[in-house]
């Protein structure tokens, strides 16, 4: 794979985010590549965990400013299949039958906090941001939102979804939307340990443990439910607002809104 390193040691795989020179940000390559990535690990009799890592000194900062541009001059329907990719990755490892840990070693913003949300479990270092940019370009976290709302909680999402604030690691800890926050030189031993209590588990009990927590909690993440935010987040790119934040910030310049 051209973006993504693949490494397995025994039981567990580790799937590496390799964009350091765009802090991992990804674009429909990337989205295809983790997409293929967890469905086929997903399916291996060989593999009891997957690590969701990442090169460089951020996890994932959202999309990529190329993607970006491209998607600034995208038709509603273009817009409709662009969103729905990625929201079929997110599905992807969020039903992944394999437990998955996002190892977070630096930022995640927007989208990159969608990664996370989708994992199972989340261990971030204690000097890593968190945020949800989306507003300030006139967009909204939909497409993520079903994932990230079930991490952190809708009262959390209230403000976070809002504001588009930064908030540190021991935030994310206290909100529910990371389960530990560990120095940096602690970070490969913690998701050792948590790797080993996975591989030291039934793997048949593992898989339907998973399958019990995603039919039980709350809503189904069901087509219906993945084909409103697809719509939801293509509508918004298509507005006026929408291609004027977008814009704006490719320019480097102030949205109209703010005068």
């Amino acid at each position: 794979m051209e973006f993504l390193t693949v490494t397995q040691q025994g039981a567990v795989v580790t799937v590496t985010l390799n964009r350091p020179e765009t802090r991992n940000a990804f674009n429909d390559e990337v989205i295809i590549e983790l997409t293929q990535a967890f469905t086929e690990l997903g399916a291996r009799s060989d593999v009891r965990a997957i690590v969701l890592a990442a090169n460089g000194t951020a996890f994932c900062a959202g999309a990529d400013l190329n993607w970006m541009r491209r998607m600034a001059g995208f038709s509603r329907d273009e817009n409709l299949a662009d969103a729905g990719k990625l929201a079929e990755m997110l599905r992807v490892i969020y039903e992944c039958p394999k437990p998955t840990i996002a190892r977070i070693q630096g930022d995640a913003i927007a989208g990159g906090m969608g990664l996370v949300a989708a994992c199972d479990i989340a261990v971030s270092v204690d000097t890593a941001n968190f945020c949800l940019s989306e507003v300030k370009l006139g967009l909204i976290p939909a497409t993520i939102s079903p994932y990230v709302i079930r991490a952190m909680g809708a009262r959390a999402a209230h403000r976070y979804f809002f504001t588009a604030e930064r908030f540190s690691a021991a935030e994310a800890q206290r909100i529910g939307f990371v389960h530990e926050v560990v120095s940096a030189e602690k970070l490969d031993i913690r998701v050792e340990e948590l790797c080993k209590a996975l591989c030291s588990a039934s793997p048949d009990a593992v898989r339907a443990c998973k399958a019990l927590v995603l039919d039980v909690a709350q809503r189904e993440i069901d087509d219906a439910l993945i084909a409103r935010t697809v719509e939801q987040i293509a509508d918004i790119r298509s507005s006026a607002q929408g291609k004027e934040g977008v814009q704006s910030f490719l320019e480097k310049r102030k949205p109209n809104w703010l005068g």
